[in-house]
């Protein structure tokens, strides 16, 4: 299978929201083609999902499916064999890439790269069924702005109350392995101070108590813009919501959206975060993917799990030792 035939793969997958036409990024056909932008200087970036750079023509021969493009999986890419990258997150010139352009970087390991993010949200309720209800409502632009995702929903079943949901939550994402992860890595660094994304950022109740009954939720993204006017329509246009649920980002207890929530009588609770999105995008795309490529071709997840580790405790003694030097001797120009 060539480069070009996965558009079309990517395509069926979306329902025909991928670039199969140049003509498609500058006409305006395409609504999935949008400018992010927060207006600083030079940082807006255009989605545009379908085939980001690479060659056609070339034989795919390993698939990598990540959240984000970065010069740590291209380096992982080339290392392991991997041409193709399907990232989620749209990608750019120089910051996906190490600071270098994008395509010196991909060209010296012949990798082709992919992105979908907005051409990706809303074709499945995965994130909804991870959380414990089923939306009978979706916005993907609400407000008018592209990306700001809602979802109004009923709760499954046996979910019940906001306990029910966390303890759905650390089911489904096997947290007691990731806590047993980074406790190995504690014992094995002796740094009992180590934080990762994954176990740091868990499920949180901010209004209510884990007996608090659920039954209509409204899942909200506040990373996409979603803001306490939007949360007082949305209960006006649903009054049966009773339960405000904040997933990928999360809000903290004294926000305008929590303080909204409070007034409007709604309990608020934080999912899971933007560091197991792979579990919920991903791992679905890489298995629609199995389901339209030969089987000799393999796939592959780039997870992407950040650590935190205090300053004191990074790194051996010897780099240590280099880091003081190249401080000391390059980089302090006020020597006391």
């Amino acid at each position: 299978m060539k480069v070009r035939e996965l558009i079309g793969v990517l395509d069926d997958i979306t329902g025909g929201r991928v670039i199969t036409d140049l003509d498609d990024v500058s006409t305006g056909k395409n609504p999935f083609v949008v400018i992010k932008s927060s207006n600083i200087p030079g940082k807006a970036v255009m989605e545009t999902p379908g085939l980001v750079y690479g060659n056609p023509d070339a034989e795919i021969k390993k698939v990598a499916v990540a959240m984000t493009l970065t010069e740590g999986g291209i380096e992982l890419a080339g290392a392991t064999g991997v041409n193709v990258i399907i990232a989620h997150h749209p990608v750019a010139d120089a910051a996906n890439s190490g600071g270098v352009t994008l395509k010196s970087y991909l060209d010296l390991y012949n990798i082709s790269v992919f992105e979908l993010h907005e051409a990706f949200h809303g074709l499945h309720p995965g994130i909804s069924y991870i959380h414990g209800h089923k939306p009978f409502h979706s916005d993907i632009r609400y407000g008018g702005i592209p990306g700001n995702i809602m979802y109004v929903g009923k709760t499954l079943g046996e979910v019940k109350t906001l306990g029910d949901i966390l303890d759905r939550l650390n089911k489904m994402m096997d947290m007691d392995k990731e806590n047993q992860v980074m406790g190995s890595e504690r014992i094995h660094f002796n740094c009992a101070d180590m934080k990762d994304s994954a176990t740091s950022v868990l499920g949180e109740i901010l209004l209510g108590t884990k007996d608090s009954p659920v039954n209509t939720v409204l899942h909200i993204f506040p990373h996409t813009g979603f803001t306490a006017e939007h949360l007082e329509k949305a209960k006006s246009e649903y009054p049966e919501i009773d339960t405000v649920l904040a997933t990928i980002s999360r809000v903290k207890a004294d926000s305008a959206l929590v303080a909204k929530a409070k007034e409007l009588g709604l309990n608020f609770i934080c999912g899971n975060s933007h560091a197991l999105e792979i579990f919920e995008n991903g791992l679905p795309l890489a298995y629609a993917l199995r389901h339209y490529l030969p089987e000799d071709i393999e796939i592959v997840i780039f997870r992407e799990r950040i650590c935190s580790t205090p300053l004191k405790d990074f790194g051996s003694q010897t780099i240590k030792d280099y880091a003081k030097f190249i401080t000391e001797n390059y980089l302090i120009h006020d020597k006391k």
